[in-house]
């Protein structure tokens, strides 16, 4: 007998997913039609040129803005059409969120900081999961520090921890490193990296950064709004060759 094992369900998927700004004379189409699947477990990094449409993909696919048509899925659940109320619960309790700016609040701890989402939203904290994420990033000895007395590197950790720490269904990364230097960048990227391979978490980041993007286990180009090519095991030197043929694609980002 053949045992035949199901397909890993998608973490996020879209599917002729378009979103228009304006009409008439002003009207911009910053994502046209794109269909793609964000498997579990998967590190992905969205590239492109200035207006490519990168940062409207993944403001869609977080439920930060509706899409004009198509559809958004995270796991079994369709965003296009949800009420505010209900993105707000669904970015919530599913997602996790890393940008440039830290968004701490500077009175609290570090590891107030960590858990204020679930502390907001009553959830139970999973200790042994908060050790292993504090752990994984490093933090351990400053959980009792506040962000003043904490580095930029070491204040985007904090942001990555709490992003993770509530076990998100995916953690959407906007340009992650981009107030760090390039040391305290590397830690972050490899925090990243890490939490897929070692906690099996899914992350899509934009960046357009090749150095940054070739942590990724996959990077997705977009131009003009459409997905125009995808690159897997990148480096450096591949994702660079492959920004090169998009040098002046694009519109609205």
């Amino acid at each position: 007998m053949t045992l035949t094992l199901a397909p890993a369900r998608a973490a996020a998927e879209a599917r002729a997913l378009t979103k228009v700004y304006g009409s008439g004379a002003t009207r911009v189409v910053a994502l046209d039609r794109v269909s793609m699947t964000f498997r579990p477990g998967e590190f992905t990094a969205i590239m492109g040129p200035s207006g490519s449409g990168k940062s409207t993909l993944m403001h869609c696919m977080a439920g930060l803005d509706q899409a004009s048509s198509g559809s958004a899925r995270i796991g079994d659940t369709e965003l296009v059409g949800l009420s505010d109320r209900q993105l707000t619960k669904l970015r919530r309790d599913q997602l996790g969120f890393v940008f440039q700016s830290f968004n701490l609040l500077p009175m609290l701890t570090a590891l107030e900081n960590i858990t204020l989402p679930m502390d907001i939203a009553g959830q139970r904290i999973d200790q042994a999961w908060l050790e292993r994420v504090v752990a994984t990033v490093g933090l351990s000895g400053r959980l009792s520090h506040r962000p003043a007395q904490l580095s930029g590197g070491q204040q985007q950790r904090v942001a990555c921890a709490r992003a993770l720490a509530g076990r998100p269904a995916i953690v959407f990364a906007d340009e992650p490193t981009g107030n760090l230097d390039s040391r305290a960048g590397a830690e972050i990227l490899g925090f990243l990296q890490n939490s897929v391979r070692d906690l099996g978490q899914t992350v899509v980041m934009v960046t357009h950064d090749p150095v940054a993007a070739s942590y990724a286990d996959r990077v997705v180009f977009l131009a003009d709004g459409r997905i125009v090519d995808e690159l897997s095991l990148p480096t450096p030197g591949t994702v660079l060759d492959r920004m090169r043929r998009f040098e002046g694609a694009g519109r609205t980002s």
